[in-house]
């Protein structure tokens, strides 16, 4: 009880030393408030050398002594002056951020624009403090990158942290440190990007036969043999590739305006696929239905067929395609959980 009392105390005073509060939404200036230096080891170890070569020479009195301890003093202040230079008045950007499925890495990508007429050099840029929680053991896990950003230019890094569960991950704070030029300072500073990945259920491992016309892992009534032909119509986004209407295309030249045909079957419909949560066993798990969504979503697009989409309040009508399937994995994503828990999905 006294070891999480006083962790906490902790948390908060460094978050009121360091200034740190909710995220920072669009670009993020460095300024001179925003930057913290202190020596390090090597920096405390240089400045005993200076502190010896002092008592040195004012006990001896030598001359060349006193020249050696103040070029070795204006040595370390320069460095100071450097190594705060060469972080402060950056910008800092997030970028966009890859949808993942639980259970893989989400990698943040984030931009460190230097608009002075100095280059920056040996940028280590990490996130400290990224514990992870839920189906993965409590454990800190950071990744760090080190850039360098000439005048009037632009780096980026893609940081990674895991992604347990199911939802949308906030980005962790990051942490931008420097030791250049000698190594005696550690200028540091530390941003709350307001950027977020969004995490995907993972599918399930069962090949679980699509749903057709509304009935979980079963078929249609009759086959795609049975359906007749009831023309040709222009080629709209989603139209499965084996129906496309092949001898008429290839009278075509697409690139004097000719458009793409499909064929047309009466009955067609009876063959959509409907993904429908409700119709799923009761018996399992939400976790389970969900997981095989992500599966049937994922099959219907890599087999090329329309497919309707039913979760909750949500209703999709069929359709294909990465807008589509993007639409469908996002509201799987974040089924059950509560508004705040990560954000609004964009």
């Amino acid at each position: 009880m006294e070891a999480s009392a006083t962790s906490r105390a902790k948390e908060r005073a460094h978050a009121w030393l360091f200034r740190l509060g909710k995220v920072e939404p669009g670009e993020v200036f460095l300024h001179r408030s925003r930057v913290y230096i202190l020596p390090n080891k090597a920096g405390g170890a240089f400045a005993m050398l200076v502190l010896v070569l002092l008592i040195g020479s004012i006990n001896y009195n030598l001359g060349l002594g006193f020249g050696l301890t103040f070029l070795a003093g204006s040595i370390g202040v320069v460095d100071m002056v450097l190594t705060y230079r060469n972080l402060a008045h950056l910008h800092l950007r997030s970028a966009r951020v890859p949808d993942v499925f639980a259970g893989e890495e989400a990698r943040f990508e984030l931009l460190v624009i230097n608009r002075t007429r100095r280059d920056r050099f040996a940028l280590r840029i990490d996130f400290p403090t990224a514990t992870v929680t839920g189906k993965l053991a409590r454990r800190q896990y950071s990744t760090a990158h080190t850039i360098d950003v000439a005048a009037g230019e632009s780096g980026s890094v893609r940081l990674a942290v895991p992604a347990p569960a199911r939802g949308v991950l906030a980005a962790p704070r990051v942490r931008l440190l420097t030791r250049f030029p000698l190594g005696l300072f550690t200028a540091w500073s530390y941003w709350a990007p307001d950027a977020r990945a969004i995490v995907y259920p993972t599918p399930e491992a069962l090949d679980t036969p699509l749903p057709m016309a509304g009935r979980p892992g079963g078929q249609a009534g009759s086959g795609p043999g049975n359906d007749e032909f009831a023309g040709i119509r222009t080629y709209q986004p989603g139209d499965p590739m084996r129906h496309m209407a092949w001898r008429q295309i290839a009278r075509l030249d697409l690139e004097l305006g000719g458009t793409l045909a499909t064929k047309q079957f009466e009955g067609s419909a009876q063959h959509d696929v409907v993904l429908d949560f409700q119709q799923l066993p009761a018996s399992l798990d939400v976790e389970v239905r969900l997981a095989r969504m992500t599966r049937w979503v994922l099959d219907a697009e890599r087999a090329a067929l329309p497919y309707a989409f039913r979760l909750g309040s949500l209703v999709l009508d069929a359709g294909s395609g990465p807008a589509h399937q993007a639409a469908c994995l996002r509201a799987l994503a974040q089924f059950g959980l509560p508004a705040g828990s990560g954000g609004a999905l964009p």
